[in-house]
């Protein structure tokens, strides 16, 4: 183990305990603990291990990305990911894109690949690995390629130790058995009885252009099979104000439009981002203070939806009052479902003297404080602090309303929208499906206006979320549905609810998917670059 620490600004390595900072560590079943205490306040800076590896070419390795968007892969070691960072600096500048990702804190190199807090091989040389101190520090797993190695970064940057404190630095898992380690992480994790919803959110047709008259219209085609009517953005004035419903959309506000809900017997849901401010906002307008600044002393924009968005200082007392009285506004206008969205924004700033981690499972441990039993679907958001803070958790981007964007938005940043990419994340992350939180997959459509999905993809959309997924959710008006579309919601139900021992295997670019319904074992592969199913027979 390899420790870089600041005493009194001077900059000490150790790989040992010195006179300074003692070690307690302990090796055993696999599980490697390492907690350091300090006779003096210090400032970490960096903690690796190196652990050998030997790199296999035609293995596969799970690579999880750093947030609810990042994209997520099981890929061979010649893949190569992209890093924002590579753009010119004025791009980055006019369009802060980086800040969706970890490229504000990880540097990408070609010759290297990383994974946040799990990681595993399958193949010729097996491996499997996850974090036990996700509340305290990520751990980033970054595989060289050429040295036949793993360093195991975790994520301790300028995380302040006051003397005599205990801080645990490491605490982790590792096998060089696959399926020990997948046994091993189930034992950790074991499986939780999440209900399955179906339900309609009102974003991926209108996007912000909702109003009553479309929301009641699409609420009243809705028949007894859906569980949710979730409300998405556009409702408020601006991003941040959440107190403000605007008045020209919705005349009589939302409570009337709640008491339908209610009448139909569904779940009313909500969206809200409750750490960022728009621009335009009369919050970010009025109240500059409640914002986290730069070392300028300038708030910290935290990407470019909307007006641009600014991240809260959820360190400020003032803050966290106006959180409350927001979320308890919506509680007590009698919402039950909560989507929760752009929470990775409490980590771009630099300057707390908390992990980043241990930042955002404050950030998230306030709204389910908040909240309490009202079901909670965190999105853009860290995964592991997400466990026992969320009852759903978005695994993807996204969907677009074609497969993939144009190129150019494919060389950007790795939070981009994409429905390609959203239905791989909901495969190779379903196996934390109903163990560290419910996945959210993102909706399907089946409708055929207002997208350019083919309806073979559309089918392969809706099929996957509802084979790998815990929420299936859609934006269409059902009452548009032709025969086609309602047989292929039909089935799709029927996977959602009743398809058992459902499972994958990679072959080159295609998943091949094998499922029991009625007793009877099913199979397909999907093609991850069209979008599409096809029959294994007629594969074969």
């Amino acid at each position: 183990m390899h420790l870089t620490y600041l005493l009194e600004g001077k900059e000490y390595k150790i790989d040992k305990p010195d006179e300074l900072i003692s070690f307690v560590q302990s090796e055993e079943d696999n599980r490697f603990y390492l907690a350091i205490k300090p006779k003096k306040d210090i400032v970490l800076k960096q903690a690796t291990i190196v652990v050998p590896f030997k790199i296999n070419t035609t293995d596969r390795y799970f690579l999880n990305g750093y947030q609810s968007w990042t994209d997520t892969h099981l890929s061979r070691v010649g893949y190569v990911e992209n890093s924002f960072k590579r753009h010119s600096h004025l791009l980055r500048k006019v369009f802060p894109l980086d800040k969706y990702g970890d490229v504000i804190f990880y540097k990408y190199r070609m010759d290297r690949l990383h994974s946040f807090d799990v990681f595993y091989s399958q193949g010729e040389n097996e491996i499997y690995l996850y974090n036990n101190n996700y509340k305290t520090a990520y751990l980033i797993i970054e595989l060289q390629k050429t040295k036949n190695r793993l360093i195991l970064f975790s994520d301790v940057e300028n995380r302040v130790i006051k003397a005599n404190e205990t801080f645990v630095i490491y605490d982790y898992f590792l096998s060089y058995k696959y399926e020990e380690g997948k046994e091993s992480f189930k034992k950790k994790f074991p499986k939780r009885n999440i209900p399955k919803l179906f339900g309609y959110t009102s974003w991926y047709n209108y996007y912000q252009n909702i109003n009553e008259e479309i929301i009641l219209r699409d609420l009243s085609a809705l028949d007894d099979r859906f569980d949710l009517f979730q409300i998405d953005d556009g409702y408020e004035t601006f991003v941040g104000d959440w107190l403000d419903i605007d008045p020209i959309k919705f005349p009589n506000g939302l409570k009337p439009i709640i008491d339908k809900i209610h009448a139909k017997n569904l779940k009313a849901g909500i969206w809200l981002a409750p750490f960022v401010a728009e621009e335009k906002s009369k919050l970010f307008q009025e109240h500059k203070e409640y914002f986290r600044l730069d070392e300028s002393g300038n708030p910290i924009k935290v990407g470019v939806n909307w007006s641009g968005q600014y991240v809260l200082d959820i360190e400020n007392e003032e803050v966290i009052k106006y959180i409350k009285k927001c979320l308890q506004y919506y509680i007590d206008l009698g919402f039950d479902f909560f989507k929760l969205d752009f929470l990775y924004a409490v980590n771009v700033p630099n300057d707390y003297t908390l992990t980043r981690s241990e930042i955002s499972q404050k950030a998230y441990e306030l709204l389910k404080d908040i909240l309490k039993d009202k079901i909670i679907l965190g999105c853009g958001a860290t995964l592991f602090n997400s466990i026992g803070n969320f009852d759903y958790l978005r695994v993807g981007p996204d969907m677009t309303l074609t497969f993939d964007d144009v190129l150019y938005m494919r060389m950007m940043h790795r939070e981009r929208p994409s429905t390609k990419v959203t239905i791989q994340n909901t495969i190779y992350r379903s196996f934390m499906d109903q163990r560290l939180f419910g996945n959210d997959p993102d909706v399907f459509l089946l409708r055929d206006e207002n997208t350019k999905l083919t309806i073979e993809q559309r089918k392969a959309l809706v099929y996957m979320d509802a084979l790998f997924g815990s929420l299936l959710l859609t934006s269409d008006d059902i009452a548009t549905y032709k025969d086609i579309q309602k047989d292929i919601l039909s089935y799709a139900l029927r996977l959602y609810y009743e398809a058992e021992d459902v499972n994958y295997k990679v072959y080159r670019k295609n998943v091949h998917v094998n499922y029991l319904l009625d007793g009877v074992r099913h199979s397909f592969i999907y093609h991850i670059n069209k979008g599409i199913l096809t029959d294994e027979k007629e594969e074969k």
